[in-house]
């Protein structure tokens, strides 16, 4: 069981995480900068190139990575350790398609993303005691 102080850093730092990695998402053209330099390091690992987004798929990313910010903030903000037990349902959900496009051919990045969602996942979603 995880003292309620370090409960609490796993989910700031969990917050801070997905600030750091959606932001990009947000609008099309830091979603542009952030595509551009996937298709870079597929380039670099000789793995196939990434598709084109087109214009649905950037509006669905940008909505998809806006309520994630609004989310994040929410979070930092509140700082409600009660928050977290959400956030962790959020996070299996976003394995779940993760898994999902991986079994579909989505790119190897994913595995990376997939182990920080799964990790926070599973430690936001432990017991944890009050502290005294």
């Amino acid at each position: 069981m995880l003292s309620e102080t370090t409960f609490r850093r796993i989910y700031r730092i969990g917050s801070w995480y997905d600030l750091i990695v959606t932001w990009p998402l947000a609008t099309p053209i830091t979603l542009a900068m952030l595509w551009a330099t996937m298709g870079g390091i597929h380039t670099q690992f000789g793995l196939p190139p990434l598709p084109t987004l087109d214009t649905y798929a950037v509006l669905f990313a940008n909505m998809a990575g806006t309520v994630v910010l609004i989310w994040t903030v929410l979070r930092i903000g509140w700082d409600d350790l009660r928050l977290a037990r959400y956030d962790a349902v959020g996070r299996f959900a976003f394995s779940t398609w993760m898994i999902v496009a991986l079994s579909n051919g989505g790119s190897p990045i994913l595995y990376g993303f997939l182990a920080f969602e799964v990790t926070f996942g599973v430690l936001q979603a432990l017991p944890y005691r009050r502290d005294t």
